[in-house]
């Protein structure tokens, strides 16, 4: 754009020798050129710092390696390359044979575990009942006991003889405390039922917690047979076919999918021309893909960091002299297209001339205007490589 400046100047001084007749000589010419030199800087250096301008524009996107969750071997490929996806849309599916498999396995542990949990609680519902038929044993050896203990002492005590024997009452003794160790015993026993049964996690039987996780991540694993889009957007190459095996490595996606939501205009700036720029500034951009139009835009935002002041954890100390931070690096800042582009071919990573005009001297933003258009005439001139 400087050069367009100087080509312009340099045509208007010829035009003004030719028109007024001005003599060409030492005098005149070293006049015109320092003349030149004087305003082309002052006009540069005003534009730089009120009106700043990149042909360092471009067209960002996100691009997403697919990678599925689930190795097997692909049975279907259903998306067809370079046409629009909604989220959730069929990217390809893998064989879902041995996945669902596992899910049947892990339903009928399930079952099985359930089955046992309802047979803990019969075993503790009759280790109860056991304990309760030991308590009525235990208690009617007990009234046999003193019953026979009672007869013992009280003929004993009427006539000195007895009318049952001591050996007798020994036995009732012998049979009521054989009585109480079984009610103990039951006891125990219901009580380890009990553990047994009511043994839980979150409510829930430890066994038929463990299987029913198991049983929830094999049907996860069964649903990943099926790849998704995760959101809008498009398969840009499709070399995936049927019978291939898909493994879920990070260095071997099968795909790349492009997503379209993601899609911003972003012109690097030189650090020390964005100093007046604000947030909802008016630019205008000009794409070397479409020759001659200028679209209406605005700052969207100036992203506050630079790839050379990057740091990331590692085993080294910072080196001021590492090659990513030689260079000063440039600013990026977002623009916002107030124009509707569907009618341009426009692809992502496509290019663009963004001039931005801030509120500071907005008169010398018509000079930036003209030489912004001048540019993206000259974009009709080009040559195939």
């Amino acid at each position: 754009m400087d050069l367009l400046l100087i080509l312009t100047y340099t045509a208007i001084c010829i035009a003004v020798f030719k028109i007024f007749r001005i003599p060409v000589n030492q005098w005149t010419v070293s006049t015109a050129v320092l003349g030149g030199i004087f305003l082309i800087s002052a006009l540069i250096l005003l534009m730089s710092y009120n009106h700043p301008y990149s042909g360092d524009g471009r067209i960002y996107f996100t691009s997403a390696p697919v990678i599925p969750a689930v190795g097997g071997i692909v049975v279907e490929v259903p998306v067809v390359p370079n046409t629009p996806l909604k989220k959730g849309d069929v990217l390809f599916r893998i064989d879902p044979r041995p996945y669902q498999f596992t899910v049947d396995q892990k339903r009928a542990a399930l079952a099985e575990a359930e089955q046992a949990v309802r047979q803990l609680k019969s075993a503790m519902d009759a280790a109860d009942s056991v304990v309760e038929g030991a308590v009525a044993d235990s208690d009617r050896a007990k009234e046999s006991f003193e019953s026979y203990l009672e007869i013992f002492e009280t003929s004993r005590a009427r006539s000195g003889e007895t009318a049952v024997s001591e050996l007798e009452v020994e036995n009732r003794r012998g049979l009521y405390l054989a009585a109480v160790a079984a009610v103990g015993t039951a006891k125990a026993q219901a009580m380890q039922a009990r553990l047994a049964y009511e043994s839980q996690i979150n409510g829930v039987n430890p066994a038929v917690a463990r299987l029913t996780a198991e049983l929830r991540n094999a049907e996860f694993e069964l649903d990943q047979t099926t790849v998704r889009a995760a959101s809008d957007g498009y398969v840009a190459q499709v070399f995936l076919r049927p019978g291939m095996m898909a493994n879920p490595l990070p260095l071997r996606p099968v795909m790349v999918f492009i997503n379209s939501e993601d899609r911003m205009l972003a012109a690097a700036f030189i650090q020390n021309s964005l100093q007046r720029v604000r947030v909802g500034d008016e630019a205008e951009v000009s794409f070397k893909a479409v020759p001659g139009k200028i679209f209406k835009a605005r700052v969207a935002a100036i992203i506050d960091v630079m790839a050379q002041g990057q740091l990331q954890p590692t085993g080294a100390l910072i080196d001021p002299q590492a090659p990513e931070r030689l260079q000063p690096g440039q600013t990026l800042a977002r623009i916002d297209i107030l124009e509707d582009t569907s009618a341009y071919q426009l692809p992502g990573g496509v290019v663009a001339d963004v001039a931005v005009y801030t509120h500071h001297w907005h008169h010398v933003a018509i000079l930036r205007k003209v030489l912004l258009r001048m540019s993206a005439w000259m974009n009709y001139v080009f040559l195939e490589h």
